[in-house]
C-alpha cells in the first residue's frame, strides 16, 4: 500500500483567461492541499501550485506552466495524486483513510466472505462503500456507518458488514 497513489483533489474548468482554474480539494483541511509536496497527475506529470485562493465552493488556482485559458482548458477534470506514504499518519487506531479500506475483504459477523471493498464514495449524502461480491455477482453499495460496517480491523485486512438485505 505504500506505492498506492492517493487522489488528493480535481482540476475544474478555467477561471478567467490568465491561465487560473478552478480547483476541488478532497482533503480534510481543503486549504492543506498544498503541503504534501509535489502532487502528480494520473500520468505523472508534476503540478506546482503557486498560489490559492477561496472562492464559493472551490479554490481558485495559479498552476506553474499555465498562462492562458487554453492550457487551463486542457486540464479540467484532470485528478491530482500524492503517493500514500506522504499523507500524515492517523492519530487514533479507529482513524483511516478510505484508500486503506479498498481491497480489504468484507466479512459478515460470522466470518463468511461477502466479497472485497473496492471502492468508498459520496455523492453528497454521505460515504457508501463498493463491494464486489466472492460470487462474482454485481457490486454492492451500501452506506458506510458504523452500524452496516460495524468493524474495521486493517491489521488482519478485513472488515466486518451488516447488510440490510440479503448480500448474494
Amino acid at each position: 500500500m505504500a506505492d498506492a497513489r492517493i487522489c488528493l483533489g480535481q482540476i475544474g474548468a478555467p477561471h478567467g483567461l490568465r491561465g487560473e482554474v478552478r480547483l476541488r480539494s478532497f482533503t480534510a483541511n481543503p486549504d492543506a492541499i498544498t503541503g504534501y509536496g509535489p502532487i502528480e497527475t494520473e500520468d505523472g506529470h508534476v503540478v506546482k501550485i503557486e498560489s490559492l485562493r477561496r472562492a464559493k465552493d472551490h479554490f481558485v488556482a495559479r498552476l506553474a506552466g499555465v498562462s492562458d485559458r487554453e492550457a487551463a482548458e486542457r486540464l479540467t477534470n484532470v485528478k491530482l495524486y500524492v503517493l500514500r506514504e506522504r499523507l500524515p499518519a492517523t492519530d487514533h487506531a479507529d482513524e483511516f483513510y478510505h484508500a486503506d479500506l479498498i481491497g480489504l475483504a468484507a466479512v459478515d459477523r460470522s466470518g463468511n466472505n461477502l466479497g472485497t471493498v473496492i471502492a468508498i464514495h459520496n455523492f453528497g449524502a454521505g460515504d457508501l462503500i463498493e463491494i464486489k461480491p466472492a460470487n462474482g455477482g454485481m457490486t454492492k453499495i451500501l452506506r458506510f456507518d458504523e452500524a452496516t460496517v460495524p468493524v474495521i480491523d486493517l491489521a488482519a485486512g478485513r472488515l466486518v458488514v451488516e447488510p440490510p438485505v440479503e448480500f448474494d
